[in-house]
């Protein structure tokens, strides 16, 4: 598996959790949120410490730099979520509001910063670069990725 093939595996697997919460209830919708904030914590993380490292280039700025702000709307939602619980009034809004930026985001991704990649590396270098996003994404769901998401709004990103 590539690096691409990898991001986009996850995509799809948050994509998933989003249309599992709409129906969920309780614990169980809790759990599912649990699942995403720490899925979509742990994507961000990996992209910005591998993924866009590895693209950083003159005609590639701009389009990183648009990206980690998208990361950064995607995480002041989910720090907000994370100080609710799933059966809040207000949980479902924000929730419908995270979907829609994460949405948004996939689709530049997969129009925009993919086929970049592609053009600036081959498969064997793909696949490398996702054994290191693999070796850290083992790291960090040790614990709970979603709880590093406001200390990282605190202190920002990590940048190249």
């Amino acid at each position: 598996m590539n690096a691409i093939e990898m991001l986009e595996g996850q995509h799809m697997a948050v994509v998933r959790l989003f249309e599992e919460l709409e129906e969920a209830r309780g614990d169980e919708k809790q759990a599912l949120f649990d699942e995403l904030a720490d899925s979509l914590a742990m994507h961000a993380m990996i992209e910005e410490r591998h993924f866009y490292p590895a693209l950083a280039g003159a005609d590639t700025d701009d389009l990183l730099e648009r990206s980690r702000d998208e990361h950064l709307h995607m995480k002041r939602a989910l720090a907000e979520l994370l100080t609710l619980d799933a059966e809040n009034e207000r949980f479902d809004a924000k929730l419908a509001v995270l979907r829609e930026i994460v949405e948004q985001h996939v689709g530049e991704e997969r129009d925009e910063v993919f086929p970049e990649a592609e053009r600036l590396f081959d498969e064997e270098e793909l696949e490398a670069l996702a054994q290191e996003m693999l070796a850290s994404m083992a790291d960090l769901m040790q614990g709970e990725p979603r709880y590093e998401v406001p200390a990282e709004l605190e202190h920002g990103p990590e940048r190249p």
